[in-house]
């Protein structure tokens, strides 16, 4: 979804990605199987996405994750019923999408949501 919103795989790692590095869209996971399977690799190489994981048995890199999990779990998942797995994908894609990145105000983001901090601190960039 994050390559497909910012203009595809060009766009996020620009024509050259596999030679200078540059590219714009980052997952960082845990070492779980499923971010370390070879498909995986080959597909976020593919995508111009590069892959970060935090060192065995550290969590301080995941705070972020972590904080964002908790308040997708209280914010949403606590507070809803949810007959489908597609009724419950909805609500969360457009809580994370609407919500979460467009108004929520992130302290570690000066208080702007991740879109406006994005678009203030990188506003030549072409793909939002």
């Amino acid at each position: 979804m994050a390559v497909a919103t910012r203009g595809g795989a060009d766009a996020v790692g620009g024509p050259n990605w596999r030679q200078d590095d540059s590219q714009k869209v980052i997952f960082h996971t845990d070492r779980g199987s499923t971010y370390t399977a070879n498909s995986f690799t080959r597909l976020c190489r593919r995508l111009g996405v590069r892959q970060s994981m935090g060192r065995v048995g550290s969590c301080f890199d995941n705070a972020a994750a972590e904080a964002f999990f908790s308040s997708l779990e209280w914010e949403v998942l606590s507070r809803n019923i949810f007959d489908s797995t597609r009724g419950a994908q909805a609500v969360v894609l457009d809580w994370c999408y609407g919500f979460y990145n467009h108004e929520r105000r992130h302290s570690s983001a000066n208080m702007m949501s991740p879109v406006n901090y994005e678009n203030t601190t990188a506003p030549d960039r072409e793909a939002a």
